[in-house]
């Protein structure tokens, strides 16, 4: 049986005159072919909050995000059903995919660096949205490339091979490319999982100043990383929610269900 955690109602919990939340995710099932992967899972995020993903590898974690920003249409097979909105809108509804996606800036476990400048890097996506101003996207690079905290590191290299930057600049940039087009939403899926624990440190603040701005969903395979960072943490096994609840309760020494102890613990994953 799973455990819902009081502290996450779903959409039909809530009344009408309530103001919907950034994120609801209501009884969301994905299937690849005949395999179910999520199986009716129900939680939100609030605006503003940073919420953690943690649980094992095959767990869905990775899956989930996918669905929220619709990418997972580009996978053969793949069905979605269930209902997720954002600030009360359900995704599947929107007409225009690419404008959804550029509310939901994602972030992949390994940098995926453009085979351009590191200025054409983080211009790419507001000049496909038809941004030619010179002056204002000078000042969105260098926006978005401080709020990576990576600016100090190649204000004066801007027309290099973003390529050539090492693992942990490369992923800087890659967050300062998903901000460029000023996402509502951050998903970072194991953003650290190939980065040292400095450079990771220095992103962890950035986080922390950017969900003054947007609402984060931390999908992350470091526990303690979700208990530094995540108003709340989800905790997903095998496609369920085991708990989810505020992150001080969730890494206490009483849970709400004992697998979630053991988890963060690491007796088990």
């Amino acid at each position: 049986m799973v455990a819902q955690a009081t502290s996450s109602p779903t959409a039909s919990d809530r009344t009408s005159t309530s103001a919907p939340r950034k994120i609801e995710v209501d009884n969301l099932r994905l299937s690849y072919g005949p395999k179910e992967v999520i199986h009716g899972i129900s939680f939100h995020i609030e605006p503003n909050e940073i919420l953690g993903v943690i649980g094992p590898a095959q767990s869905g974690k990775t899956s989930l995000l996918r669905c929220i920003n619709r990418t997972i249409e580009f996978t053969a097979g793949a069905k979605m059903s269930g209902k997720i909105r954002i600030d009360g809108e359900d995704t599947q509804t929107i007409q225009n995919v690419y404008e959804l996606r550029r509310r939901i800036g994602m972030v992949a476990p390994l940098p995926v660096g453009l085979p351009l400048s590191i200025y054409d890097n983080v211009a790419f996506a507001p000049r496909a949205a038809g941004q030619r101003n010179k002056g204002l996207l000078d000042e969105l690079v260098e926006r978005c490339l401080r709020q990576a905290a990576l600016w100090d590191e190649v204000k004066d290299r801007l027309d290099s091979l973003g390529t050539k930057l090492s693992g942990g600049q490369q992923q800087r940039l890659t967050i300062a490319r998903a901000l460029s087009h000023e996402p509502e939403i951050l998903c970072l899926d194991e953003f650290s999982i190939a980065i040292d624990p400095v450079t990771t440190m220095r992103i962890e603040d950035v986080l922390k100043e950017l969900k003054r701005h947007m609402t984060i969903i931390l999908v992350t395979n470091l526990v303690q990383q979700a208990r530094r960072l995540a108003a709340r943490t989800m905790f997903l096994w095998n496609g369920e929610i085991v708990e989810i609840d505020r992150t001080e309760v969730m890494f206490s020494d009483q849970p709400k269900d004992r697998r979630t102890y053991d988890y963060v613990n690491g007796i088990f994953g």
